[in-house]
């Protein structure tokens, strides 16, 4: 479980976060969304306790399995050695990688279809494929607990899908608990259990997806007028997608 009570963040006069409040339990996937600049990392961060609160408290395990929003393309390792750091909360302050932490990051490659990219250098990947190697990374720790920064934001729509289809099936066993922001809806819609909406106008909004993810809810989220169609998937069932009134401005 993690999550956050009565949390108050200020950056000078402003007040960032005031008196947040939500808990991702054991076996749910949480989507936290909002307009730029309304808190979603600030609330990220002070989950993790990157970012100190000025009232209120955070709950969390010891250990956690983070995916930051932006992977620095300047680190020479190589991608097995970048997913064996995973294991360092094990290893003690001088320890070093033992057979079993190079399996354990070899499984996790695995699991997030990146096992191809071994023995390549993490600074000659592609975004996307960065971002899959740092999901593998926070797999690799063995935390009941996955939280991740905008995972899709630098991703191209097939590897967007490729990511959402992972999140589903991570969360699919029930053992695990998993936080990401997103500014997509659809991510929501796809891959969480519930969702929290920073409101710009208001106090937060937490609840099921089901009755947090509809249109008057994510108009006032972002100020345009929404609307919920039903789509075909490729598995032939019907799935809920959120648009933006804007997609349909160009006559045909």
């Amino acid at each position: 479980m993690i999550g956050l009570t009565d949390a108050v963040v200020r950056f000078g006069h402003r007040t960032v976060l005031d008196q947040l409040s939500f808990t991702a339990p054991a076996g749910r996937s949480l989507a936290i969304l909002g307009p730029n600049g309304r808190g979603k990392t600030t609330a990220l961060r002070a989950m993790l306790g990157f970012q100190p609160l000025h009232g209120g408290s955070r709950t969390a395990p010891a250990l956690v399995g983070y995916v930051p929003q932006y992977a620095s393309s300047n680190q020479s390792y190589k991608v097995l050695d970048a997913v064996v750091m995973g294991r360092a909360a094990g290893l003690g302050l001088f320890g070093q990688p033992t057979p079993a932490d190079f399996a354990a990051a070899r499984d996790a490659l695995e699991q997030v279809g990146a096992i191809a990219f071994v023995d390549e250098r993490f600074d000659r990947l592609s975004g996307g494929e960065r971002q899959l190697v740092l999901l593998a990374r926070a797999l690799a720790t063995g935390s009941s607990v996955l939280v991740l920064d905008e995972p899709g934001s630098a991703l191209d729509l097939h590897n967007q899908e490729r990511l959402l289809t992972l999140l589903s099936s991570l969360r699919e066993p029930r053992d695990r608990t998993i936080v990401f922001t997103t500014h997509d809806p659809n991510h929501a819609l796809a891959a969480a259990d519930d969702a929290l909406l920073m409101l710009p106008d208001g106090p937060a909004l937490f609840g099921p997806v089901a009755e947090t993810i509809v249109p008057e809810n994510l108009e006032r989220l972002y100020g345009v007028p929404m609307r919920l169609v039903s789509l075909t998937g490729a598995d032939g069932a019907l799935h809920q997608a959120v648009l933006p009134a804007f997609a349909g401005m160009r006559a045909s």
